[in-house]
């Protein structure tokens, strides 16, 4: 079963994630005011409602606890921002992003229970769907047309065993830049050392293997 994923506010940002989100195979609820876009969206996801975003009671009948992340994509709206972040936290969501369109949007989305504030100027649709899908994936670094710096946590099979072993080189066409414990942060490479549950892997990828390693 696909991450059962919600997008609240279908302005350009959250049509672009709404539509990869889809195509990577989630599960995907997308929620706006705008009749049009929620009929035009209903044959590209799996539910699209129209609710008033500003309306507390609408957004408690959306059924947000049934949701394993809530994207609040809306951006210019301050209320509705805050209100739908509320929402999704008082429905015990596990992860709730929300977009700012400035520092103090973003501190304050913060202060009302947000686990991510992500900036749209930096960040695109594609890539946070991609992070979105990737339940190993932390952070994704963007170096060049070409080349991406991605943080993630190791996957289940690559558990007690050493890089050496893995060979993930030769299998992903990925180089592991460094490795982080909770007892000792950052540090170089040991191929020997078995990578352990807890580790965090700092790992330099080409774009077109991104999908090979978040499967």
């Amino acid at each position: 079963m696909g991450k059962s994923i919600a997008v609240l506010g279908l302005g350009e940002f959250g049509q672009s994630l709404a539509n990869n989100l889809a195509l990577l195979g989630a599960d995907v609820m997308v929620v706006d005011h705008n009749r049009e876009l929620v009929q035009e969206f209903a044959s590209k996801v799996t539910v699209s409602v129209y609710a008033d975003l500003t309306d507390e009671q609408q957004l408690q009948e959306l059924g947000l606890e049934n949701m394993d992340t809530v994207v609040v994509a809306m951006g210019t709206n301050l209320d509705s921002s805050v209100m739908s972040v509320m929402a999704a936290k008082d429905s015990h969501v596990p992860h709730v992003i929300a977009k700012a369109t400035s520092p103090t949007m973003a501190a304050i989305l913060t202060k009302v229970g947000a686990d991510r504030v992500f900036n749209p100027e930096e960040e695109s649709g594609k890539r946070i769907a991609r992070m979105l899908m990737a339940s190993t994936f932390l952070e994704l670094f963007n170096v060049d047309d070409n080349l991406c710096v991605v943080e993630m946590q190791p996957k289940h099979k690559w558990i007690g065993r050493s890089l050496a072993q893995l060979d993930l080189r030769h299998k992903f066409n990925v180089n592991v830049i460094a490795i982080a414990s909770a007892e000792s942060g950052w540090q170089f490479v040991d191929p020997n050392l078995p990578i352990e549950e807890t580790m965090r892997l700092l790992v330099a990828v080409e774009r077109k293997d991104l999908d090979r390693l978040s499967v």
